[in-house]
């Protein structure tokens, strides 16, 4: 009998795999289109379009590039906006998004996290991707060497903000984060990105099923030391975990490094603030902006 192990680097990227996926599908080209194309008969600039549909300029750019998937707000809106012709709203059924915008190294463990019924993350170095604000994942890709181009960034914006939607579409699937202080201290931008950073983690880890667990800075040493780690468990209740460096990834599946793992992030989870306490301490950390 096998449990898969064998196969588990069947699609792991080569040493020379560490480039974007391809761009956008022919089918958000195509739909960006007919967006653009309706706004424009319509006499709107992005802008005006951005307020009909509640979006930032930005979004609408995106949407019209095939760069970002468009929600269902965001069509309902345009459609109201552009005359109710039901082209839209006929044609985003037919919406695929793509895949674009992930590392080579992290496209197995993205896959996996779909299907997850259970997902853990420790992080020292950055807000966790699943709980970052807009301003934040931008600031990241901006910084991000080799310089990305512009479309490239909204391209690797979209599909972080997209992966978030995880975290309400699955309600009933727990996520756990446990977070150093200091990365919720480190300043980008200005003060109010700062303040819209930190409301963003509060709101995003508000549900039920979401866990955030803060190590404060007087926390002293502790069990997850070796770096930033993610864990989770497959509906076939079997456990993997992923770690990350400097441009590589790694799929984690031997049974007692796993198992290893899940261990020191238990005992960090005796260390770190309790929930309550962690939410009061990111709300000092707002008021001190």
């Amino acid at each position: 009998m096998t449990d898969g192990t064998e196969n588990m680097d069947a699609d792991e990227p080569t040493a020379g795999e560490v480039e974007r996926e391809p761009g956008p599908s022919d089918s958000l080209r195509t739909f960006g289109a007919v967006v653009q194309a309706l706004r424009e008969h319509a006499g709107y600039s992005r802008v005006e379009f951005g307020e009909k549909v509640r979006f930032s300029k930005y979004t609408v750019e995106s949407v019209e590039l095939g760069r970002r998937m468009a929600d269902e707000s965001f069509v309902e809106l345009a459609e109201a906006a552009t005359g109710n012709t039901g082209a839209l709203r006929k044609s985003a059924k037919f919406l695929t998004r793509g895949g674009a915008g992930l590392a080579a190294w992290f496209r197995r463990w993205a896959r996996l996290e779909k299907m997850a019924v259970s997902l853990c993350t420790y992080e020292c170095r950055l807000v966790p991707g699943l709980l970052q604000s807009e301003g934040y994942a931008r600031a990241v890709f901006e910084g991000t060497i080799p310089v990305v181009t512009d479309d490239q960034l909204e391209t690797l914006l979209a599909v972080r903000l997209e992966r978030q939607t995880m975290l309400y579409e699955r309600p009933t699937v727990p996520f756990s984060f446990i977070v150093e202080e200091h990365v919720f201290r480190r300043r980008f931008g200005d003060t109010e990105q700062m303040r819209t950073m930190l409301d963003h983690v509060l709101e995003h880890s508000a549900p039920r099923n979401v866990t955030l667990q803060v190590v404060p800075l007087d926390g002293g040493l502790h069990a997850c030391l070796d770096g930033p780690v993610q864990l989770l468990e497959t509906p076939e209740r079997r456990r993997l975990a992923y770690s990350e460096g400097q441009q590589n990834g790694r799929l984690i599946a031997d049974a007692k490094e796993v198992s290893l793992l899940y261990q020191r992030y238990d005992r960090l989870r005796s260390q770190a603030l309790n929930p309550k306490d962690s939410r009061g301490l990111l709300e000092r950390i707002r008021g001190e902006l």
